[in-house]
């Protein structure tokens, strides 16, 4: 008897465990390599991945955090705009440059636009020589407007990194350059020599928000040349995206339209790429690609090469809002006054499937829902499936997911059904 009450006791536990909710996400993490060995990608990490979804494309030494250099003033342009649609400044705010920001500005061996001390420069002027010239004085500047000072931007960087999931971002500096290049605005504690380091997943994560949650970023970051008007002098501006159209790596097939490079001695060169594609967006990363000299396209053929090969490997499949998938039109109702419920696609999305000859599989998460159900309601979620592999992305390493809603409503039947069922079945 006691052997079969310890057994008894055991069996309630596991139960109980069971029950517990457990953030299935806290421990997932993605592969290092993905499809890695279908396209030779020449550079220390690579990523593709869809701009919407997060889809997982390919992927090279993804979780390394490597030195992203000038890809930095992407954070910078998201804080800004964010700073921007919150009203807290406005296109039109004028700047001054301070003169630790002029010094750098003044520094040709950097990426920059000439500053002058005393002058004033609106933040679009700032926005527009960070995202096309790369300047980093404009960059810093754009910081001091946003924040006050550099150390406060950066401690607003590493927050918005934290509340995108980016938990070992190593930032110190708004524009990419080396702690020991700004000179008094260095970031307290930190060694002259530490960079700004995320992984190329981490990276991809940046691009997907910037376009997201500010897709007209995307107008700036297209342009190939611009000059920069202070007063009477006329700088000329040339994007160092070298894909965009007019300039010497454009590729008309790609149809790149952003986003930004970068380049140190520690980094060398870098590039996240973005382009529309079939009805989708692609984001991809390249880290750490050759950089013999100065004009050196090493990470533009690096970039070339991954997105044909995501053009030529993969097809989207959109599912439109409302759509039903076959095998998967309905499910159980519990205590419902209907037994079950129709179900469909509650938003437009895209999936990229891969052309491999492997059977595309679409599950549901859920057999059954809990009344009462109203329609459009959310009551569970789809997963996809390549052969025997999941669909994985940024944000679901366990599993790409779609949601499934209710396409009709049912009450929940009252206390005597329910006994009835229970007593009777049926």
């Amino acid at each position: 008897m006691k052997k079969k009450a310890k057994t008894a006791i055991l069996f309630f536990i596991s139960l109980l465990l069971l029950a517990l909710p457990v953030d299935v996400n806290a421990a997932a993490k993605l592969p290092d390599n993905y499809n890695q060995g279908n396209v030779a990608i020449d550079a220390k990490a690579a990523i593709a991945v869809d701009s919407k979804t997060g889809q997982l494309l390919y992927g090279k030494n993804i979780n390394q955090p490597l030195p992203i250099a000038s890809m930095t003033k992407l954070v910078t342009a998201y804080l800004t705009l964010k700073a921007i649609d919150q009203e807290k400044i406005n296109w039109n705010t004028k700047v001054t440059p301070t003169r630790q920001i002029f010094a750098v500005a003044s520094n040709r061996e950097y990426s920059n636009v000439p500053l002058r001390m005393k002058h004033t420069y609106t933040i679009r002027q700032l926005y527009q020589a960070t995202l096309i010239e790369s300047a980093n004085g404009a960059a810093m500047m754009l910081a001091e407007a946003v924040s006050g000072s550099q150390v406060a931007f950066v401690k607003q960087m590493r927050q918005q990194l934290q509340k995108w999931g980016i938990k070992d971002a190593r930032i110190y500096t708004t524009c990419g350059l080396p702690n020991k290049s700004v000179g008094n605005d260095a970031y307290p504690g930190a060694g002259k020599n530490d960079e700004n380091m995320l992984s190329a997943k981490d990276m991809a994560i940046v691009g997907q928000k910037l376009i997201q949650d500010y897709p007209e970023v995307l107008k700036t970051t297209r342009i190939a040349k611009m000059d920069f008007i202070d007063q009477n002098m006329a700088t000329p501006m040339s994007n160092f995206n070298w894909m965009l159209k007019g300039m010497p790596q454009y590729h008309k097939n790609l149809k790149i339209d952003g986003l930004k490079t970068g380049t140190t001695d520690a980094a060398g060169a870098c590039f996240i790429a973005t382009a529309p594609h079939r009805g989708g967006r692609i984001i991809t990363v390249i880290m750490g690609a050759k950089h013999v000299t100065n004009t050196d396209p090493a990470r533009f053929i690096q970039t070339a090469k991954l997105l044909n090969y995501v053009y030529q490997k993969y097809e989207p499949l959109v599912f439109q809002r409302n759509e039903i998938i076959i095998g998967h039109t309905n499910m159980a109702v519990h205590n419902g006054q209907a037994r079950q419920i129709n179900i469909g696609i509650k938003n437009k999305t895209l999936i990229w499937k891969p052309r491999n000859g492997s059977k595309f599989r679409v599950g549901l998460t859920s057999k059954i829902v809990e009344a009462p159900v109203e329609k459009g309601q959310k009551i569970n979620s789809y997963y996809f499936k390549i052969g025997k592999n999941k669909i994985i992305s940024l944000q679901s390493p366990d599993g790409l997911m779609l949601s499934a809603q209710a396409l009709e409503s049912t009450n929940r039947v009252n206390i005597f059904v329910r006994f009835w069922r229970w007593l009777f079945g049926g």
